[in-house]
């Protein structure tokens, strides 16, 4: 039998058995394809309240954590953003923006030995510390890093 045809059918079996889940009520959409999402974190106002609220509070500072970011960003809409987390058994990263009117800016999970690698651009409405939270084993830890921004990007 082709490959591509044998993952062709494999593949829409497993969509068929989510369908009939889905149908017969035994899964909600929402649950089948989005993580929960955390409304205190990610509506906070205060940069150290999203930062509690979202699990990461009394982080270490780390120089394992590399964050990649322009020193002067031209526009704040579209500001590029990597970090790279190379402390064993990180489970998660979350990127924080102080100055923004929401300062959480996204939380990602890694399961199975992913590699803990982000690569995203990010609004920030003025200059400010941008800071890459990081779980590994039972503890938090922290890096940052300042980027200028000529022209905001959040209604700035």
């Amino acid at each position: 039998m082709n490959q591509s045809r044998r993952a062709f059918l494999k593949n829409a079996g497993a969509v068929g058995t989510v369908v009939i889940a889905i149908a017969s009520g035994l899964l909600k959409p929402g649950a089948a394809f989005a993580a929960a999402w955390n409304k205190l974190a990610f509506t906070a106002k205060d940069p150290a309240e999203a930062i509690t609220n979202a699990g990461y509070g009394e982080a270490t500072e780390s120089s394992e954590i590399k964050i990649k970011a322009p020193d002067i960003a031209e526009n704040g809409a579209v500001v590029p953003v990597s970090a790279t987390s190379n402390i064993p058994g990180t489970t998660s990263m979350a990127f924080f923006v102080e100055k923004n009117p929401t300062p959480m800016i996204a939380n990602f999970e890694f399961s199975n030995g992913a590699e803990p690698f982000i690569s995203t651009r990010i609004k920030m409405a003025k200059t400010s510390v941008v800071r890459v939270m990081v779980k590994a084993g039972n503890k938090n830890y922290t890096s940052s890093r300042e980027v200028k921004v000529t022209i905001g990007g959040c209604g700035g």
